[in-house]
């Protein structure tokens, strides 16, 4: 009897172990890709989920001059497809699908995907951030056109060199973005809902005795200008203290609020900070065996294109050595 108990744990085991994915990779930024382009030339044969976003953050970037290999620069909806492309090319099978919920407490993983479980024996979770937005409709519609959420990516273009832009924050991202901005605008604006700025002393100094960057007290934007014209015009501001309203002329916004790392879902799963981003331990392991992380849901420091890249191939390999221990 206790035989043929054996044999049948040990058939249901291998029938699992046949219908379970190696690897599941969350997210289709360059994070996610590159980690399916070296998991599928390891013959992982990896899912990749592509969420909400397809192809990331960089998507929404029209030309990316600072990633390796594009002298040129390169449209970032571009470089993401190339980058899918190739990760195909080598196996990966890539699936429009989201993350519903995540069970990473015990053996199997199991995501439920779409509303299908899938279950998984290790996962990479590169699900990357999203910026934060003021949320006003008029900064929606100028995206692209002169609204921008990244200054290292777009801060060189033709449109905002030797012209005046504003930079919206109060934090150390904005003030790095001010001081950045300054090699290509004729004057920075930085706009902050209070008197003094939340970034440490260092980085407010630098920005502050700079002599191309005006800060603007107790200020928040209102409206984005203008809309009728299809490009950045300048920006309504209003005083939160004496509600006073003035518009600044300017020919680009850039937004430094902040970043939301995309984790909800993991929450309780495995060990975050207190902004939400996942903790990588050695390498790119997280808190749970046989899940690893990569990319900007883990990364509040650089959030580059190519560093995400770097960190994806590394949790890309990790997961490899993991499952070779796994199946030996």
């Amino acid at each position: 009897m206790g035989r043929k108990l054996w044999l049948a744990k040990d058939i249901e085991t291998d029938y699992n172990r046949q219908h379970m994915e190696k690897v599941i990779i969350i997210g289709t930024g360059c994070a996610g890709l590159t980690a399916a382009i070296y998991t599928a030339r390891a013959n992982l044969n990896p899912l990749v989920l592509t969420g909400i976003m397809p192809g990331g953050l960089l998507t929404t970037t029209s030309i990316v001059e600072n990633f390796p290999g594009f002298p040129v620069g390169v449209d970032g909806y571009e470089l993401m497809t190339r980058m899918q492309q190739q990760a195909e090319k080598f196996g990966a099978r890539i699936k429009f699908a989201t993350v519903e919920e995540a069970n990473l407490t015990q053996s199997p993983l199991t995501l439920t995907v779409d509303g299908e479980k899938v279950q998984a024996q290790a996962i990479i979770i590169a699900s990357g951030a999203g910026h934060r937005h003021l949320g006003l409709d008029s900064e929606a519609k100028l995206e692209k056109k002169g609204v921008t959420y990244c200054a290292t990516c777009d801060g060189a273009l033709p449109m905002f060199r030797n012209q005046p832009v504003v930079v919206v924050g109060g934090g150390d991202s904005a003030c790095e973005e001010a001081m950045y901005l300054t090699r290509f605008a004729s004057e920075v604006s930085l706009i902050h809902r209070r008197d003094t700025l939340r970034a440490s002393k260092i980085m407010a100094d630098r920005a502050l005795n700079n002599p191309k960057i005006k800060p603007v007290w107790d200020s928040v934007v209102t409206e984005v200008l203008d809309v009728a014209q299809d490009k950045v015009t300048g920006v309504r501001l209003q005083n939160v203290k004496t509600k006073a309203t003035q518009v600044l002329p300017c020919a680009g916004v850039f937004m430094a609020i902040g970043h939301v790392p995309n984790t909800q879902v993991f929450k309780g799963q495995v060990d975050m900070d207190e902004n939400g981003y996942i903790l990588a331990k050695r390498g790119t392991e997280t808190s749970v065996p046989g899940v690893f992380v990569a990319g900007d849901c883990c990364d509040h420091v650089y959030r580059q294109a190519i560093t995400a890249a770097g960190m994806g191939c590394s949790a890309a390999i990790d997961a490899e050595r993991y499952l070779a221990r796994l199946n030996q």
